[in-house]
This record gives C-alpha cells, structure tokens and sequence, in this order.
C-alpha cells in the first residue's frame, strides 16, 4: 500500500500542489531517461527475483481472523506487515539472484519463513492461508471496523469514498459450480473498500534495463489471461461461487471511484489494464499524470528538477505516492536504492497459493515467458491488438482452463493447450537465458505442465471439493468451512496443487 501518511484533510491547495509536483517528477522521469542517468542505462541488470505474497488469517473454525495486529506481534518478523484489511498480512520476500539453483533456495526459505510465522501465529490460536480469496469471508467482514489499524488505510478509504460519493457496489455473476447448477450472483453494497482486502495476491517484480521496460511491459500484459487461467485460486465469496480468479472483478469494483455517471462518460478506472501497448515507461507515467487525480496528495518541497541539475538522484516521493494509487496489473515501479535509480514492472494478477511450490512455479513461468517474449524475433504484441490481450484477461480470470483466448498464429485455444504447445518450451528458453538450472526449471515448469495435464488449479480444485460435500448433504457454508480445512491441511503437506485428491 506504499508509504505511511498522517495528514488527515487535504484542501484545494493541497491538491494543486501535489499535481504539480507530479508533473514535474515526470518531467523529472523524461530527462533521466533521455540522459541515462539510470544504473542499469546501456547494460540488462543482475536477473533478481523479489515478490511480496499477501496471506489471510483465520481462526481455529476457519472464520476470518480479525487479528492482524496480535499475529504480527507473535510473528515479530520485520518481513510481515499489515494490510488492508485485519483478517491479512504480507511477507516481503528480498530479492534474489534469479540465476543457477537460486531459486530453489528462495523456495526453501520462503517455506521455513512461513512455517515460522504458522506456528507462532497458531500460539495466539490464529493461523495464515496462503489463497487467492477466503472462500469463509461474508458480508459483514467488510464493515468500515476492520480496516487495519494504519492510518493509511482510513484515510486511502476516505479518499476513495469521497471521490466516488457513493457506497461501493460489487456485482458478479459467476459461473455454475457443475452441470445443473445455476448461475451464481453476488449483489452488495459496502461502506468501505474491505472487498479489496478480499484479494490476495502475488505480486513479482523484476528490475529492468530503462530501454527494454516496454518490451517486458508489453509481453507481461500480453500473458496476463494465461497467468490467471493457469494459476486461479479465488472462486468463492460471501458464500457464492463467482470466477475462477475473482479477485479481477472484486478489486476493479472494491477501489472504483467512479460513480455511474462517470463511468458512462468513458472515465477511465483505477484499476486498469490500460488501453494501448507502450514505448516507453514515460507513457505509462504520463497516462498516470494525465488521467488520475491525486488520492493521497500529500507533498513535499523538493524539486526533482532542480535535484537533477545538481546531479542528485531524485526521489519522486509525490510521483511514487500517486503511483501507488493507481492500480495496474502491470504497474511501473520507480525507485532509489543506496542513491541509484532503477525501474521495475510489477506483475499483479496472480493469487496467492496454494502451496510454496506452486507460488514458485507460477513466479518461474511468468519470469521465463516474458522473458522468452522479449526475446523472440517478432514481438508477440506486434501481433496481436491490446484489447484482445485484455479480453483475454478477463476470459481466463472468468472461465480459467475452460477459456478461450486469442493468441497469435493459433487462433482461440484453450490455455491449457496454449501452455502444453507453445508456452513452456518458451518459458524454459527464457528461464535458461536468465540462467537458471535445468533442474529448478525442471522442478517449477513441470507443476505447471501438470495444472494442464491434470486441469487441476487451485480454483478448480476448490469448486470439486464444495461440489463433492454439497452433493454429499451439506450446506454451502459448512462446505465452504470443509472444504477450507482440507486446504489448509494440503497446503502445509506442501504438495503442488495439479496433485490433490479430488
């Protein structure tokens, strides 16, 4: 969620001010790129893997946990920290060498990290869920009161509302659990934006040479519908079966400040796919600039321009603050570290889970595909029109391996098929141009070659096994509850999910 802010009312001037001072941070972005002043200017830097994985808390019946706070004292890792909602937290995973047999350490640390928080989050009787969405969140979990304790997040909900003028809406048909079945809808309404606390994800990053961000942009936006199709793990919520990956249209909807009218006007949402492939990071800088106003428009004094004529590196706070709220699903991150500037694409749309394994295999294949992408003779983006790169996100969020999405020189196809033909052996190019080892390329492409195989995701899995228990006399609530406790229980066995029992 960005940086802390404790101002608490923000006035017209304020406001004035804040775009200024973004205006000129992009200004500021423009010449550094034009003047090479960024580190890794002229030369691709040291392939490095970070990712935050967003968890949820739960209780000893599989209840939400309002509880972030006591976990997060018991865990006592500055890696964890709060988020949105009460019943999350997040683990920041450092960046690492993406190179050798690297990733299969960052794997293992990752498990006795998140092994370590478990048990001593179960010491205060709570425990972390690695999913895309709790299927056992209701309604009333999204009441103004469990918004996190920073102030941040009241205020972010403040501005949110305040721009929209109205309670949030969230309406989603879904898609029947099995034949027979009807279509389900979840229709509310909500006096905060706790719907997208609902959504938990998996964000990688990947720092790149300021020259080929459009290249990895690009093919990280053209990739989005299989990413999510292979990797759903959020079909449930508020006790209706919705999407395969439902964190799409929950978070478009949970942060939109837009009412009706506005909508119709063609004004563009907060969060966004975008509208066009790029050239340049200035592009996606400028569309931010241009097209959002401030949420958060709290500001400093620095002129970024007047830091560069002194040859300093600039921080871009405001420029970084608005960022922050304008959510992509590939967003551009601009940063200073140790007074060296760099640029990162962070990739948004995976859910987090099921197990270690498979978060390793969905960051590998994203890593080597676009990557493979990047470096194929005839870019697939030239290929095809970027609405069909964003129909195809929708349609794999929507429907999962049982989409239909356009790809180039195939036609419609299948994602599962698409990955099996063509997608994996790309993926393997890219992650052994990165320099991984055959055998953590091994070990991760094949979890996903077996998703295919096996038609087995995350999201599947969850919808058979709720089908199963109400075909058998339960409930939907008490098969949502069952159903989650067999996650849990599969989840710390730490098999890849393509492997559970149906």
């Amino acid at each position: 969620m960005g940086t802390d802010v404790s101002k608490r009312e923000f006035t017209g001037e304020d406001r004035v001010r804040f775009r200024r001072q973004v205006s000129r941070g992009t200004e500021a972005i423009a010449r550094m790129l034009a003047d090479g002043v960024f580190t890794d200017h002229g030369r691709p830097p040291e392939p490095l893997l970070g990712m935050e994985v967003e968890l949820n808390l739960v209780d000893d019946d599989m209840n939400p946990a309002m509880a972030n706070a006591t976990v997060l004292d018991a865990i006592a890792d500055p890696d964890y920290q709060t988020e949105l909602g009460q019943f999350n937290i997040e683990i920041n995973v450092s960046p690492r060498p993406f190179v050798t047999d690297d990733t299969i350490s960052l794997e293992q640390a990752l498990r006795t990290s998140l092994n370590r928080a478990e048990s001593r989050a179960a010491q205060t009787d709570n425990h972390l869920v690695m999913i895309g969405m709790l299927p056992t969140l209701n309604a009333e979990h999204f009441a103004h009161q469990w918004i996190s304790a920073n102030p941040r997040y009241d205020l972010l909900n403040e501005q949110i509302f305040d721009a929209r003028g109205e309670a949030i809406e969230i309406d989603i048909s879904g898609i029947p659990l099995g034949d027979g079945h009807h279509t389900e809808r979840l229709h509310t309404t909500t006096d905060s934006i706790l719907p997208e606390a609902a959504c938990t994800s998996l964000q990688l990053h990947l720092r790149v040479a300021p020259e080929d961000f459009a290249a990895y942009w690009n093919a990280a936006q053209s990739i989005s519908g299989v990413q999510v199709a292979l990797a759903g793990n959020s079909p449930f919520l508020a006790g209706a079966a919705l999407w395969h990956e439902s964190r799409i249209p929950v978070f478009e909807q949970a942060t939109d400040t837009r009412p009706l009218e506005l909508k119709n006007q063609g004004v563009r949402p907060r969060v966004w796919f975008g509208e066009r492939w790029i050239n340049t990071i200035f592009d996606l800088f400028e569309e931010n600039t241009r097209y959002f106003p401030a949420l958060l428009p709290v500001s400093t004094d620095i002129d970024p321009l007047a830091e560069l004529d002194e040859g300093k590196t600039p921080s871009l706070e405001e420029l970084r603050l608005h960022n922050g709220t304008v959510y992509r699903w590939n967003r551009p991150v601009y940063d200073v570290i140790d007074g060296h500037a760099h640029l990162r694409v962070e990739n948004r749309v995976l859910p987090a889970g099921p197990t270690v394994v498979d978060t390793m295999a969905n960051a590998a294949f994203y890593y080597g595909l676009v990557r493979g992408l990047v470096e194929s003779d005839r870019p697939l983006w030239s290929q095809m029109s970027f609405n069909a790169a964003a129909e195809n996100l929708q349609s794999g969020a929507r429907a999962g391996l049982e989409a239909q999405l356009y790809w180039p020189n195939v036609g419609w196809v299948r994602p599962d098929e698409l990955t099996l033909r063509r997608l994996l052996p790309l993926a393997d190019d890219g992650l052994r141009s990165y320099g991984v080892s055959a055998k953590a390329r091994a070990r991760y492409l094949s979890v996903i070659e077996g998703r295919c195989i096996n038609r087995q995701t995350g999201s599947a899995w969850q919808r058979r096994a709720v089908l199963a228990r109400e075909a058998a006399g339960e409930d939907r609530d008490a098969a949502l509850h069952g159903m989650l406790r067999d996650y849990v229980t599969l989840m710390h066995e730490g098999e890849p999910v393509h492997t559970w029992p149906a």
